[in-house]
């Protein structure tokens, strides 16, 4: 039996699919940033490229599995034009909750995590509504 189209997924199902990807890609973010960091790189320059590998590795699984995109030039130019936007808001808001939290073990997860929960809401509102159309 083929796989149903996007548009007879759930809202519930693309949910759950987009926070398990989410969690995968989110994995792959923050092991990069932490290794990039290990190895004394500036800790915006972590976040920048821990950033683009947890996003490329959601694209590629949320498009197929997630939103059952077809990809085409189109869909690819509008989700790097969201991820251009995701990334000025992830890594901005990870640097101001790195200025406004005190000096503790944890800032560094925890600016993660609050930078990832709002750029993580906006590229499903954005993929389910404008790219993918569902």
């Amino acid at each position: 039996m083929a796989a149903p189209s996007a548009a007879r997924l759930r809202l519930s199902t693309q949910l759950t699919r987009f926070v398990l990807v989410g969690g995968v890609a989110a994995v792959v973010d923050y092991s990069s940033y932490q290794v990039l960091l290990a190895v004394g790189l500036w800790v915006h320059l972590a976040k920048a490229l821990g950033f683009l590998a947890g996003t490329t590795t959601a694209y590629l699984i949320n498009r197929r599995w997630t939103f059952q995109g077809r990809g085409g030039g189109a869909q690819f130019v509008s989700v790097m034009v969201l991820y251009g936007i995701t990334f000025v808001v992830q890594v901005g808001m990870n640097a101001v909750m790195l200025a406004l939290l005190p000096p503790i073990r944890g800032e560094i997860t925890c600016a993660f995590v609050v930078a990832q929960g709002i750029a993580t809401c906006i590229n499903f509102l954005v993929q389910r509504t404008v790219i993918f159309r569902c």
